[in-house]
Formats: C-alpha cells, structure tokens, sequence
C-alpha cells in the first residue's frame, strides 16, 4: 500500500487544484460591470479624421473618414471631408467627385462649394470656379473671409490680373470649419 502512496496523494493534490466554485447569479461582484451606454463610434471617427487632418496626416484622415460613412453612412459632411483629405493629397479629380457627389445630395452646402470652386482654381477652370464660388459667398451673405478670398483668387487668375508663382502661399489652402466641415482659403 505504501508502495501507491505518492500516487494517491498526487491524485488527491490534482483534485484539490481543480476545484472551481460554482458561479451562483447572486454574486454580483463576480460578474462585469453593466455597460456605460454606447458610444457613438462615428462620430469618433469623424473627429479623428479632422485631428488628423490638422496634423497633416491626410492618408490616414481619408481612412477615419471612410471609417465613420461605414458606421454611419454618407452624409454631405463625411462625403466633403473625404472630398478634402483627397484634396490635400493632391487627388483633384476625386475631390471634384466628392464635392459634387455632397452637392447633388445638398446643393446649398456651402462648405462643398467652396472647396469645389478651390479644385476648380487648382485645375485652370477659373470661370466655373468664381461661378460657384459666388455661389457660396451668397449664400453664406459673404461672412466667410475664406470664401472670399478664393473668390479673390479665381477671378485674379480669370482674368490674369496678378502674375502668380506656383507656391503654397498663393495656393488655396485647407482650414477647420467645425463639424467635420474644412474649406479652402487662399493668402491671396
């Protein structure tokens, strides 16, 4: 008999060490907490996207964005930011789209026309440009200084008016707006 001891006293050690209480639903501390609600993912991300945007990190600003029309479908402010992100990483011809896929779906948003009327400036197409660009000055009643200085811009290289060096200082520019919203400013 001494001789199965040691295997004995491991199988009862074994078996003490495999003890799992059993869980009654009246423990409340075993379990986890109740949720805090949800948290609207979207809008996360449609911040992130703008953060982003501010510190030049335009690729990934274009992803946050199309994250947040994923979770939250395409709105006119989520179509024109992604309109921007593509903007800033000098894809005019996706901009253009964007832009005008927001204008098809709100005509009167503002923020899309400016920045389709800065694409339109970028691409030579200065008539179409100060077109809409009037557009939105009116119908922001011309309280944007951004919206008028690009507007500045397309008719001074409409009508060649001011000789004009490719750079970034006389280049339309991208600024927060709020709400997700960037439009185009120029130091002209």
């Amino acid at each position: 008999m001494l001789k199965h001891a040691p295997l004995f006293f491991l199988t009862i050690t074994l078996a003490a060490c495999n003890f799992t209480p059993r869980l009654d639903a009246g423990d409340d501390e075993i379990y986890a907490p109740p949720s805090v609600g949800r948290i609207d993912d979207s809008l996360d991300s449609l911040i992130a996207g703008d953060r982003l945007m501010e510190a030049g990190e335009y690729e990934l600003a274009l992803r946050s964005y199309y994250r947040a029309g994923v979770e939250d479908g395409l709105s006119v402010d989520i179509i024109t930011a992604i309109g921007a992100a593509n903007l800033a990483l000098g894809r005019l011809g996706q901009a253009e789209e964007q832009f005008r896929a927001a204008l098809q779906r709100q005509q009167d948003f503002v923020p899309a026309l400016n920045n389709l009327g800065a694409v339109l400036i970028e691409q030579g197409e200065y008539g179409e440009a100060r077109r809409i660009l009037e557009q939105a000055f009116a119908l922001d009643s011309g309280s944007s200084e951004t919206i008028r200085d690009n507007l500045r811009l397309a008719i001074a290289r409409m009508e060649n008016q001011v000789y004009i060096e490719e750079n970034e200082h006389n280049r339309p520019g991208l600024i927060r707006r709020g709400g997700g919203r960037y439009t185009l400013q120029s130091s002209l």
